[in-house]
Parts: C-alpha cells; structure tokens; sequence
C-alpha cells in the first residue's frame, strides 16, 4: 500500500502547470495536476487503446476539447472519456485535478 497526500506533496507552479506522478503501473497511471489561474493544459490526445479520468478535486476551470469545444469544470466533477479522444483543461482559479489513465500509454 501506498500513500500520497496531493495537497501537501503536489505542487503549484507560477511558470507552467505543477505535476506530481501519484501512480505509474502497467495497469493504470495517476497524476496530479495543479494549475494557477490561467494556466491551460492544452487539447491533445494520444494514440492508444485505454480510457481516461479527470476528477476537478478543487477550484474552478474548463475542460476543453475538440473544436473549441468548452464544459464547465468545478470541485466535484468528473469526466470519463477514451484516451484518445482530445482533451485540455483551462483553470480559471487556482485547480487541483486528478487524472487516471488506464491501462497507461
């Protein structure tokens, strides 16, 4: 068993989004991602078999998509989605998120 408190280890950065590897295995991967106001992860996807999590675990943002494409994103919400379809996320307020990947690219 391993234990991780995002909230005290995960970081925020001024330059660029904060990351902190939660989980890396050949079943799933978990990442944390910490975004300043403003700060964007842009639209991509990847090319591979597998689905993926996006939990807003707080703050307040977007999560983007194809085509300009823009969903609200608050404290709460998950979205579930195949990994290879594009996906982004714009903080309009410092955001914590946590994101599972599986099984990993």
């Amino acid at each position: 068993m391993k234990k991780i408190n995002i909230f005290e280890e995960g970081p925020f950065k001024d330059t660029g989004y904060g990351m902190l590897w939660v989980h890396d295995s050949a079943d799933f991967r978990i990442i944390n991602f910490n975004f300043k106001a403003g700060q964007t992860l842009p639209v991509h996807n990847h090319e591979v078999d597998g689905e993926l999590s996006i939990v807003v675990l707080e703050g307040e943002g977007e999560f983007l998509g194809a085509d300009d494409a823009t969903s609200p994103a608050k404290a709460g919400d998950v979205v579930v989605c195949p990994i290879a379809m594009p996906h982004g996320i714009r903080a309009i307020t410092d955001m914590r998120v946590l994101v599972t990947i599986a099984p990993p690219p």
